[in-house]
């Protein structure tokens, strides 16, 4: 019936869920890695910097929600607005930290409608997200060094 309030964050609660520190001092195999492990999740890459270490990429799904869809349509006609389209953007930088390699994440969710306008932005503040994705870049630092 209530929705639970979201819990506030502080900056460095947030930089610490989205950083994580990888025994290898080679910063190119982690990108590689962490490229890999958004192609293979369906995010096309947009810029990388390897110089700066720096890269984003985005991932859109279809999201329409054919309720909405009919309603929205019924109601307003053609000036009818549904959220149709999900994005999220993600930007990483990756830097040398003494013998590890050092990265930093952040993925952003965008909610757009069916006139391509932005209803919702909210950073993804979960830490399970974050977690999971670090333990797939650490499996692709692994293939990324025996070559598989």
């Amino acid at each position: 019936m209530f929705k639970k309030k979201p819990k506030v964050r502080s900056q460095l609660e947030v930089r610490q869920m989205q950083t994580r520190e990888f025994e290898t001092s080679v910063t190119m195999t982690v990108l590689k890695a962490m490229l890999n492990v958004l192609q293979d999740d369906g995010y096309i890459v947009e810029q990388v910097n390897p110089e700066l270490g720096f890269f984003n990429a985005s991932k859109m799904m279809d999201t329409e929600d054919t309720f909405a869809k009919t309603w929205g349509t019924f109601w307003w006609g053609p000036s009818g607005k549904w959220i149709e389209n999900t994005v999220i953007d993600c930007t990483a930088s990756v830097s040398s930290f003494g013998e590890k390699t050092r990265v930093r994440t952040n993925f952003q969710l965008k909610k757009m409608n069916n006139k391509g306008g932005v209803e919702e932005v909210k950073i993804i503040d979960d830490p399970k997200f974050y977690q999971e994705f670090f333990t797939k870049v650490d499996k692709g630092i692994f293939i990324e060094k025996e070559q598989i």
